[in-house]
Protein backbone atom coordinates (compact mmCIF):
# COMPACT_ATOMS: atom_id res chain seq x y z
CA UNK A 1 0.00 0.00 0.00
CA UNK A 2 1.07 3.51 -0.75
CA UNK A 3 0.44 6.64 1.25
CA UNK A 4 -2.20 8.95 -0.23
CA UNK A 5 0.44 11.69 -0.31
CA UNK A 6 2.16 9.93 -3.22
CA UNK A 7 -1.02 10.15 -5.27
CA UNK A 8 -1.48 13.81 -4.40
CA UNK A 9 2.07 14.60 -5.51
CA UNK A 10 1.42 12.74 -8.76
CA UNK A 11 -1.78 14.69 -9.39
CA UNK A 12 -0.09 18.02 -8.72
CA UNK A 13 2.72 17.05 -11.09
CA UNK A 14 0.20 16.15 -13.80
CA UNK A 15 -1.62 19.45 -13.40
CA UNK A 16 1.60 21.43 -13.78
CA UNK A 17 2.72 19.22 -16.67
CA UNK A 18 -0.54 19.75 -18.55
CA UNK A 19 -0.26 23.45 -17.80
CA UNK A 20 3.09 23.61 -19.59
CA UNK A 21 1.64 21.72 -22.56
CA UNK A 22 -1.00 24.43 -22.94
CA UNK A 23 1.34 27.34 -22.22
CA UNK A 24 3.87 26.43 -24.90
CA UNK A 25 1.60 26.85 -27.96
CA UNK A 26 0.22 30.06 -26.50
CA UNK A 27 3.71 31.47 -26.05
CA UNK A 28 4.70 30.48 -29.59
CA UNK A 29 1.66 32.09 -31.21
CA UNK A 30 1.59 35.18 -28.99
CA UNK A 31 3.83 37.33 -31.24
CA UNK A 32 1.61 36.50 -34.25
CA UNK A 33 -1.70 37.57 -32.69
CA UNK A 34 -3.35 40.31 -34.70
CA UNK A 35 -4.04 43.66 -33.14
CA UNK A 36 -7.78 42.97 -33.18
CA UNK A 37 -9.20 43.63 -29.71
CA UNK A 38 -11.65 40.70 -29.62
CA UNK A 39 -9.03 38.12 -30.61
CA UNK A 40 -6.62 39.46 -27.99
CA UNK A 41 -9.28 39.15 -25.28
CA UNK A 42 -9.98 35.53 -26.26
CA UNK A 43 -6.28 34.64 -26.03
CA UNK A 44 -5.95 36.45 -22.71
CA UNK A 45 -8.98 34.60 -21.36
CA UNK A 46 -7.50 31.26 -22.36
CA UNK A 47 -4.19 31.89 -20.66
CA UNK A 48 -5.82 33.26 -17.52
CA UNK A 49 -8.01 30.16 -17.31
CA UNK A 50 -5.02 27.84 -17.34
CA UNK A 51 -3.02 29.99 -14.92
CA UNK A 52 -6.05 30.00 -12.61
CA UNK A 53 -6.27 26.19 -12.71
CA UNK A 54 -2.60 26.00 -11.78
CA UNK A 55 -3.08 28.31 -8.82
CA UNK A 56 -6.11 26.30 -7.65
CA UNK A 57 -4.13 23.05 -7.89
CA UNK A 58 -1.22 24.57 -5.99
CA UNK A 59 -3.46 25.87 -3.21
CA UNK A 60 -5.21 22.50 -2.98
CA UNK A 61 -1.91 20.68 -2.71
CA UNK A 62 -0.60 23.14 -0.15
CA UNK A 63 -3.68 22.74 2.04
CA UNK A 64 -3.46 18.96 1.81
CA UNK A 65 0.19 19.09 2.91
CA UNK A 66 1.65 17.72 -0.30
CA UNK A 67 4.63 20.05 -0.14
CA UNK A 68 5.58 19.14 3.44
CA UNK A 69 8.22 16.41 3.43
CA UNK A 70 8.43 15.49 7.09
Amino acid sequence: RFNVRFYLIAMVFLVFDIEIIFLYPWAVTFPNISQDWSESIVWLGRILFFVFTTVVAYVYGYRKGVFRFD
